[in-house]
């Protein structure tokens, strides 16, 4: 919905930030013990020949199944959580004005507790459907991604700030703006 986008404005403006889907990617590379986990809980089809994480095949197992989405998310989760755990805490060490996690499940996983304000961003359900087809997922794979997680209104209705992302990429950084300002 536009995370990626706002995401990259916050770095050019300098505010500290660390990305959940990118400490998954950290710990899932070969030799990590989550990419064994995975392994031992989905087989070993889910690893390339190259030792890699073949995303496409572990996304086809969990999201057609919900108890195979909650066992990987019970594997990851707490890792990554323990990880910008540790990055907020070295922010508040260097006494950062202001830092982000970017937290794509943030209130499936009850993390907005422990951050002091949150940002939903939020587009239609047409607009988020076009974005995720430019990127060549199937209508399917968009379906199951979406019913797995809280509908939007919901996270709109929990978030502290909603940035309503319909618009150019400068309309999402004027929002951006006034929530830092």
């Amino acid at each position: 919905m536009g995370k990626s986008a706002a995401e990259s404005f916050l770095r050019q403006r300098g505010v500290p930030v660390v990305d959940t889907d990118a400490l998954a990617r950290q710990l899932v590379e070969p030799g990590q013990a989550a990419l064994d986990e995975i392994r031992q809980a989905f087989g070993p089809d889910v690893l390339g020949p190259d030792g890699h994480l073949r995303r496409d095949e572990l996304a086809r197992l969990v999201f057609k199944d919900d108890a195979a989405r909650r066992k990987l998310e019970e594997i990851l989760h707490p890792r990554i959580r323990s990880l910008w755990r540790e990055q907020i805490e070295l922010w508040r060490k260097e006494n950062k004005p202001v830092a982000v996690v970017v937290i794509p499940l943030l209130f499936e996983t009850g993390a907005e507790s422990e951050l002091d304000e949150t940002i939903c961003i939020a587009c239609t359900g047409a607009t988020q459907r076009e974005r995720l087809l430019s990127r060549g997922w199937t209508e399917v794979e968009i379906e199951q991604r979406i019913r797995s997680q809280l509908p939007i209104e919901k996270k709109m209705e929990k978030a502290d700030y909603v940035i309503w992302n319909e618009g150019p990429l400068d309309a999402l950084a004027a929002q951006l703006n006034i929530i830092l300002a």
